[in-house]
């Protein structure tokens, strides 16, 4: 199931309370040419309700609006049907889960999200320090790569990746291309977390899509700097 209409695109990360606040940055970048989507997480929808916050920004613009819950698909295999019918009768046109309860979770709720009509992203390795074992974490090193193969075995085409790191987007990107996936990559971590949307955006290759969030929403002039980012990658 398709999520995104260009191959590359900047997606604003809503990690924002205040739900007039999230109004404003929608009105404030959506018609910026280079916005693909947005994406909403716990911040909004704990204190609002995912449909009342999804209403919002849908009442502004017709495009695509990521549900990242912080992280899904972590739980038992059985829940993964009701947490995709929320989420789809709640309005969201796609969900992220990062996979770390096993496989049996992970082929259970791409599962249930394809019964449902729910495109899915999966996500396997972070963007912050002491996540894989190697780092000082308690996930192991080969965790996200067996994420990732399990998710394009079941189908999925779109995945998370950590943009400050773009040797391991590279590393991704090269794993997925040769099990005969062309992925449609995802990545936080950028700007204010370290990533630069240079190096990332070469280790992606031409689907990319880079979340960010307070480098636009805490921006002196919103539009301005969307527009900035927005060129920047356009020319990359």
């Amino acid at each position: 199931m398709k999520i995104m209409k260009e191959d590359r695109s900047i997606i604003p990360s809503l990690d924002i309370s205040d739900i007039e606040r999230i109004k404003q940055v929608v009105e404030d970048t959506c018609s910026v040419e280079g916005i693909g989507a947005y994406k909403i997480g716990f911040e909004s929808v704990i204190p609002h309700g995912m449909t009342k916050v999804l209403q919002t920004i849908k009442d502004i613009t017709n495009l695509p609006v990521i549900y990242d819950h912080q992280k899904s698909g972590t739980d038992i295999p059985d829940t993964g049907m009701k947490f995709m019918k929320v989420c789809k009768d709640s309005g969201a046109d796609a969900v992220i889960i990062f996979p770390q309860a096993g496989p049996a979770t992970e082929t259970a709720w791409i599962k249930a999200a394809n019964d449902v009509g729910m495109p899915v992203i999966v996500g396997g390795e972070m963007t912050h320090p002491q996540y894989l074992v190697s780092d000082g974490g308690f996930i192991a090193d080969d965790a996200p790569k067996r994420m990732y193969e399990t998710a394009a075995k079941l189908g999925v085409m779109d995945f998370v990746v950590p943009g400050n790191k773009p040797e391991r987007i590279n590393y991704y990107r090269g794993f997925l291309e040769s099990i005969a996936i062309k992925p449609v990559l995802y990545s936080p971590g950028l700007i204010t977390q370290g990533g630069q949307l240079s190096d990332s955006a070469k280790a992606a290759g031409e689907r990319w899509h880079a979340i960010i969030g307070r480098a636009i929403y805490q921006a002196k002039n919103i539009t301005e700097e969307t527009k900035t980012i927005c060129k920047t990658l356009k020319q990359l």
